[in-house]
């Protein structure tokens, strides 16, 4: 059954033009406008079950980079459309893409897609209007969760049903979204098989992304926290009249807005930035936690501010400052705080003290998960706190990253789960994934997927040198002997 909510009638554009209007006449690669069944790229039609086995084919053998453009060309005779959007939770290098006019591509965000998601049921075609691009859109979403993935998500924006009017377009029928809902599915699939059997250097470049983006997402989140809070200063203050505390909060939150706007831009350009910069960002986020408060800020910069320092590491820093400052200023209000970098051999030494009941604890920082994201770099935090003296907060930050090579065990199978530990023992005696799934009771796609993750792991490029590192630590072991355990680091 096609799930088609009623519209709200014609959403025009501010200056009087429909959602059509320029955006349709634009054009733009991989946007077509053809009728239900029209031709598409080659020739062939969707009509036709070897032109639509064809279409397939055709998206299928698409290289990565051309992929949104291709998928666009290709159901254009299908469902006529003005743009295209997916977001995928198989990808990790491009989770939210768009393609189409850069008019309204530009504008579709990653937070409406992920809104339009929630309205959508994998294997239900849906269609009806949909905040994108900034304002309510027709667009048609078929969303689909090959088994072990997380699911993901096609958007079709349509054009309205004439220039100028604003008006939506007429449902489409049932046929073209059932073929669409089958094409989403088969390409899903086909992703998610690619992703689970992908090559170690593939899935390190995923990991990597996928890491990259948590850590702008946390500095975001982490600004967000410190935007809300120098909003509620003003407003809680006792020593301000309404009138004053609104001005005030008011004048934040549009401070606020404006830079979290361009944090984004920032972070993705910058890959290092001079200590004094970096300490005095953290500065400008801490000053507006304590305007309207009796407590003392004391800021000392790092001596050496032209020395450059990593942008994971401040923002660590950064990140680790403020969740100590927000956590001590929950305790019985101190009255001065000291904040402090300083460069410590080869690496960045962020210190916070305060002078309050001295009971602050680790714990206290773990909802800002600010334990986790220093170890994430390989830092180190301790928590110094002295009943009736106040606390002192210590991070130390490596400015470079550990050598490559460098283990912290001398186990070489250190990491590997109980199961890969069983197919590198198979791999160690020379068999193939056919005859590794027979013996251990898996198939065979399951062998390749544990096969990859074992080179990942081992920092091996083949299956050669994982069986010769195997052969060094001990595998494989005599026939119905139990495996050796893996170590695994205290975190």
């Amino acid at each position: 059954m096609v799930e088609q909510p009623r519209g709200n009638g014609g959403h025009g554009n501010d200056d009087g033009h429909g959602d059509g209007q320029g955006v349709e006449q634009g054009g733009g690669q991989g946007v077509g406008h053809g009728g239900n069944g029209a031709a598409g790229p080659g020739g062939w039609s969707w009509d036709d079950p070897e032109g639509a086995l064809a279409l397939t084919a055709e998206v299928l053998r698409t290289p990565r980079p051309r992929l949104m453009a291709r998928i666009s060309e290709a159901l254009a005779g299908l469902v006529p459309h003005i743009a295209l959007a997916q977001l995928s939770g198989i990808c990790t290098h491009s989770p939210a893409s768009v393609t189409g006019p850069e008019e309204l591509s530009a504008r579709i965000t990653g937070a409406e897609l992920a809104g339009l998601r929630d309205r959508v049921t994998p294997g239900r075609p849906w269609q009806g209007e949909a905040v994108l691009g900034g304002r309510l859109r027709p667009a048609v979403a078929v969303a689909a969760a090959p088994a072990g993935s997380n699911g993901a998500l096609l958007v079709l924006v349509r054009a309205a049903s004439g220039a100028g009017t604003g008006r939506p377009p007429a449902p489409l029928p049932e046929r073209p979204l059932r073929v669409l809902q089958q094409l989403w599915e088969l390409l899903t699939t086909h992703s998610h098989h690619r992703a689970v059997d992908a090559a170690p250097a593939h899935a390190a470049a995923s990991r990597a992304s996928a890491s990259a983006r948590a850590r702008t997402i946390a500095e975001l989140g982490g600004a967000h926290a410190s935007a809300l809070s120098a909003i509620l200063a003003p407003l809680r203050s006792a020593a301000l009249d309404d009138a004053t505390a609104r001005r005030n909060a008011t004048d934040l939150a549009v401070t606020a807005l404006l830079d979290l706007r361009g944090a984004a831009d920032l972070d993705r350009e910058l890959s290092e930035e001079p200590a004094a910069t970096a300490f005095a960002r953290l500065a400008d986020e801490l000053r507006p936690l304590l305007r309207h408060s009796p407590v003392r800020l004391d800021l000392l910069a790092p001596a050496e501010g032209d020395r450059s320092v990593p942008a994971d590491t401040a923002h660590a820093a950064r990140a680790a400052v403020r969740s100590t400052v927000l956590a001590m200023l929950e305790q019985d209000a101190p009255s001065r705080l000291h904040v402090r970098w300083q460069f410590v051999d080869n690496g960045l030494r962020a210190v916070v003290r305060d002078d309050g009941p001295g009971l602050l604890t680790a714990d206290a920082l773990a909802v800002h998960r600010t334990a986790d994201r220093i170890a994430a770099l390989a830092g180190r935090l301790a928590v110094d706190a002295v009943p009736g003296w106040g606390t002192t907060v210590t991070v130390d930050l490596p400015l470079h990253a550990p050598e490559a090579g460098a283990a912290t065990s001398t186990d070489p199978l250190e990491g590997l789960h109980p199961r890969e530990l069983e197919v590198l023992d198979q791999l160690a005696r020379g068999r193939r994934n056919r005859e590794i799934a027979h013996a251990l009771h898996i198939s065979e796609s399951t062998v390749k997927f544990h096969v990859a993750n074992i080179l990942a792991k081992l920092g091996v490029a083949s299956r050669g040198e994982a069986a010769a590192l195997a052969h060094r630590a001990g595998l494989p072991t005599p026939l119905h002997a139990p495996l050796p355990t893996p170590l695994h680091a205290a975190s």
